[in-house]
């Protein structure tokens, strides 16, 4: 199900699930048009719907040393550059409400952080831009209740709405994947999302840097697929060791090609 409208976004009658990768951060301009560029030959040629995605500012840190970005605007700017070089939609996630018209001027998908979702004043901010409103699962919601969500963009003018799970707090330090979320929260008649990465997070870890599973993303991408979910959400990185944030729990870029072919395979294999 691709019912979200977006001029740049291709291969929408392909049959595949559409995809949302791309860093965590916005570290700086040649790394940006680095991996989208590589990402981008990689869906051309599968005829995957492609949207790149990068954080312009992390706000959700654990610790106040860590890095949030190399600055709002130089960040945006980036995205923008990504979107007008490559010809592709872009996504970036919002922390508060005045931040989505801002943000709205430079991307074509504004996210909504799972530890954000139940923000309204956020929720109508973002719709109220016109933009698609992805928004992210809490981890300590149930798939059902992320209607309320999905109602709130609604009522504020904008049926352009995607939802994305990343797994539920299992104890303190893990998570867990329901998948019987994904068919629930699609019964909202919504685009339904599996985050590959985040669910993989290992949080609070006593270093106060989130830990992560990344060997389990192929794990968690073919079960979502089986399951049906309409797209995938990946962070990927050419150094995840290096990179400057959620380097823990991102896929190696060199094996983001060979996972999307198998999970082509799955896809026709379950349709």
């Amino acid at each position: 199900m691709i019912n979200f409208n977006i001029d740049k976004l291709k291969f929408t009658q392909s049959g595949n699930f559409f995809l949302m990768a791309g860093p965590c951060a916005i570290e700086s301009e040649d790394m940006a048009m680095r991996i989208a560029e590589r990402i981008i030959t990689i869906t051309n040629k599968l005829e995957i719907p492609y949207i790149f995605k990068g954080s312009y500012r992390k706000a959700n840190r654990s610790k106040g040393s860590s890095f949030t970005g190399i600055g709002d605007e130089k960040a945006l700017r980036i995205l923008e550059k990504v979107g007008q070089t490559f010809d592709v939609p872009t996504v970036t996630d919002i922390h508060e409400s005045d931040e989505a018209a801002m943000a709205a001027a430079y991307v074509d998908v504004l996210q909504i952080p799972a530890f954000l979702c139940r923000q309204t004043d956020l929720l109508i901010a973002a719709a109220k831009t016109g933009k698609v409103v992805n928004v992210k699962k809490g981890q300590f919601l149930s798939a059902g209740s992320m209607k309320f969500a999905v109602e709130k963009v609604k009522e504020a003018g904008n049926d352009r709405v995607i939802l994305t799970d990343r797994g539920n707090t299992f104890g303190y330090q893990d998570l867990i994947v329901d998948y019987r979320g994904l068919p629930e929260m699609q019964s909202f008649g919504v685009p339904v999302v599996m985050d590959c990465t985040h669910s993989l997070q290992q949080p609070n870890q006593s270093s106060g840097v989130t830990g992560g599973k990344p060997e389990l993303i192929a794990t968690i991408a073919k079960a979502a697929i089986a399951v049906g979910a309409d797209g995938l959400f990946i962070e990927t990185h050419p150094d995840p060791a290096n990179a400057k944030s959620d380097g823990a729990n991102m896929l190696h870029l060199d094996h983001l090609e060979a996972l999307l072919e198998k999970l082509i395979r799955i896809r026709k294999a379950v349709i």
